[in-house]
């Protein structure tokens, strides 16, 4: 029987690092159920709930990014820096992991420089087709990093890439319901053409401002609904405008959607943002996507991961300036093109990299045995 596993996982502060770093951890249960795994994250980010619902403990760092617009106060963020590299090795000496797992965020930083000072391996898990700058500064002490696109050699060593895709949730992949089943689930017609609008967890002020300025192309087109998640922070503001435009039957409105995976069955086209975790799911489904990256993220990363999509004609790519004019209508034309979604799907799926987590889990183990 080979020795009890020790191994950290760290990361977070978006969906897109936590459900990957969450799948990973389901899987190395899975094939080793005496595993012992600790997360480390960021206070006060969505993994500090997250990760304990899934069922795992974590530890929280008082980590945070670089203030680009403020610099006076990256002298506190420098404190904060120190403070969780201190942290890091109390947590580190008490757990004494046998391997750390890194899946991009500001907690990896410390948790997995730590690890490389004390000689336990590293795997780096990166989701985006632009590497993130945590990733780039752990890449020389990583012992391995796993890839989801072609071309990460211009960010990382060659010899240490691996190519798995990105781990992703499974209640999105393993759906016992038909399409008009899902529809129903809605509170949909099971036989109308179907939209789904997602912009992540937190949600997307352009996506939530593309459909609230065009509530009347919605009415219009009655032979269409829409399901639309808008996330938490907007949620009230976008109700009172579908309460104040009035009655539409083919609008299901939302702040969040626990069975995501119903939400995709039901669509015939998907509008989301393009974070790397969302466009692993569309592919592994074959779902047909118009993608509005967003402008506010790290090196533009997501129209990045967009473009790795839009040039092998596997998604429809919407600028976000461009969006609150153009994305409903062009969504309305699209959804009835039989020909063009069908061609979507079969593009995008030949993109979906499967068993993603498992690939992942076996690779951390070895490190973790010193195989």
């Amino acid at each position: 029987m080979d020795k009890e596993l020790r191994i950290i996982i760290s990361g977070g502060g978006t969906g897109g690092h936590i459900f990957p770093a969450i799948s990973i951890a389901n899987a190395i249960k899975i094939k080793r159920p005496d595993a012992k795994i600790l997360f480390v994250g960021a206070q006060g980010r969505m993994e500090m709930q997250r990760v304990p619902a899934a069922g795992y403990e974590i530890k929280g760092l008082p980590i945070c990014g670089f203030d680009r617009k403020h610099l006076l106060k990256n002298l506190i963020v420098l404190f904060k820096i120190f403070r969780s590299q201190q942290l890091a090795k109390h947590i580190i000496r008490k757990f004494k992991p046998m391997v750390a797992v890194g899946v991009g965020g500001y907690a990896s930083g410390p948790t997995l420089n730590v690890c490389a000072e004390k000689n336990i391996p590293c795997l780096i898990q990166e989701q985006n087709s632009y590497a993130g700058v945590t990733n780039k500064l752990l890449a020389k002490k990583a012992s391995k990093i796993c890839v989801a696109y072609d071309g990460m050699e211009r960010f990382f060593p060659k010899e240490k890439i691996i190519m798995t895709g990105n781990p992703v949730r499974q209640n999105v992949l393993n759906v016992d319901l038909t399409q008009q089943e899902a529809r129903k689930k809605f509170g949909l017609d099971p036989d109308k053409r179907t939209i789904l609008l997602v912009g992540g967890s937190l949600g997307a002020r352009t996506i939530n401002e593309s459909v609230k300025q065009h509530l009347d192309l919605v009415k219009d087109n009655s032979n269409i609904q829409l399901i639309w998640q808008t996330g938490k922070y907007y949620f009230q503001e976008m109700q009172a405008a579908v309460k104040a435009f009035g009655e539409l039957d083919n609008l299901v409105i939302g702040d969040f959607i626990s069975d995501m995976g119903a939400a995709y069955k039901a669509a015939d086209l998907v509008i989301s943002r393009a974070g790397a975790s969302s466009i692993s799911e569309f592919c592994l489904i074959g779902k047909p996507v118009i993608l509005i990256p967003s402008p506010n993220v790290a090196e533009d990363h997501q129209t990045k991961n967009a473009m790795a999509l839009v040039n092998k004609d596997a998604a429809v790519y919407v600028k976000d300036a461009e969006a609150p004019q153009v994305l409903i209508k062009e969504a309305l034309d699209l959804v009835q093109n039989d020909e063009k979604l069908r061609s979507l799907s079969e593009n995008i799926k030949t993109l979906g990299l499967k068993d993603s987590a498992n690939v992942i889990a076996d690779q951390a183990i070895q490190l973790a045995l010193g195989k």
